[in-house]
């Protein structure tokens, strides 16, 4: 089990209950550090005086904030002086109202915790999150965490409740502060082609048919190299250029291409695999150490080939067990 990022009380009204925050997502994947190049040798990061070069221990680090025009004016912030700041509501998470979960834009999302009830509160966490089921609307409250006061949105999410902090006002920028935004009209003509072609395209959110590409390229290489071999793929063919055409022209092209699809030929809505490594040349021995050639499906393979045949209950499978699926299926 994941250890809580908060505990405190979640309120709404005179309801109240114990509640605690576990961290929703989770990075995967190799972790590569720094070496000195051509050595073993890692690199270290060190706090050090900036005056003096000498090492600082961690008891003799205060916060401190600039003020002023000039960049060399700061003042010391004491952690007995921050802490006497904090909010009220330093543990507490109180929802201020209800508010319609579509009119908050995915903009305004930072992170998202699950929220767990403590002992004794299973009946009003169970009452609360099948309530904002049922009415199509999130909790809006604040609270602090990690020393920062932040906006939450307490939404369900497949049977539990989620807190997902929110920005504030004045940390969301107006497309007009980065960009400038297109102007032009839109052709009746053109809409109606664009509305077409992604209603073709429409296709199902099932996650497990999206993998990370580029993590398994880099297992596969930390393999190989930790055998004294490397690998590298064969670069993919970009899609043929043509020339400029009207976007009309090229709207339509596209519905016919997806329409035809769907009759036969390619797959609607499948991800090609990428390109199989080449062996690598570089081994004195003549022998290679690079991994084989995988000849075996991928689960994103077997998960459109289990769409195709109807597989159900296919989106919660292992690899293994979609293998076993599609084989009965087919």
């Amino acid at each position: 089990m994941a250890n809580p990022v908060w505990t405190g009380t979640l309120s709404f009204g005179l309801v109240s209950m114990g509640a605690r925050l576990y961290s929703a997502r989770e990075r995967h994947g190799p972790t590569t550090h720094q070496f000195v190049k051509g050595t073993s040798d890692r690199v270290r990061y060190k706090r050090v005086n900036e005056s003096t070069g000498e090492p600082v221990s961690q008891d003799d680090i205060v916060k401190g904030a600039q003020y002023g025009s000039d960049r060399d004016s700061y003042v010391v912030l004491e952690p007995e002086e921050l802490e006497r700041i904090q909010p009220v509501r330093s543990k507490t998470l109180e929802v201020e109202g209800f508010v319609e979960t579509a009119s908050i834009d995915p903009l305004w999302y930072a992170s998202t915790y699950y929220v767990g009830p403590d002992k004794g509160a299973a009946k009003p966490y169970r009452l609360l999150c099948r309530a904002l089921t049922e009415s199509g609307r999130a909790g809006l409250g604040r609270m602090v965490m990690r020393g920062r006061e932040h906006l939450v949105l307490i939404t369900p999410q497949q049977g539990v409740l989620t807190a997902s902090t929110l920005y504030w006002p004045d940390e969301i920028r107006e497309p007009e502060d980065v960009m400038r935004p297109p102007s032009g009209e839109v052709e009746d003509k053109d809409l109606e082609l664009a509305e077409q072609l992604i209603e073709a395209m429409a296709a199902d959110w099932e996650p497990s048919q999206y993998t990370d590409e580029y993590e398994r390229r880099l297992e596969e290489l930390i393999e190989a190299k930790a055998k004294g071999s490397t690998i590298s793929y064969e670069p993919e063919e970009p899609e043929e250029q043509g020339k400029v055409v009207a976007l009309d022209d090229a709207l339509r092209r596209s519905l016919q291409e997806r329409r035809g699809s769907k009759g036969g030929g390619k797959k609607s809505g499948g991800s090609q695999r990428a390109p199989a490594p080449r062996r690598s040349q570089e081994q004195s021995s003549g022998k290679s150490s690079a991994p084989e050639q995988r000849s075996a499906p991928t689960k994103k393979e077997l998960m459109a080939r289990a769409k195709e045949l109807g597989v159900e209950g296919r989106s919660k499978m292992s690899r293994d067990e979609l293998a076993e699926a599609v084989d009965r299926a087919g």
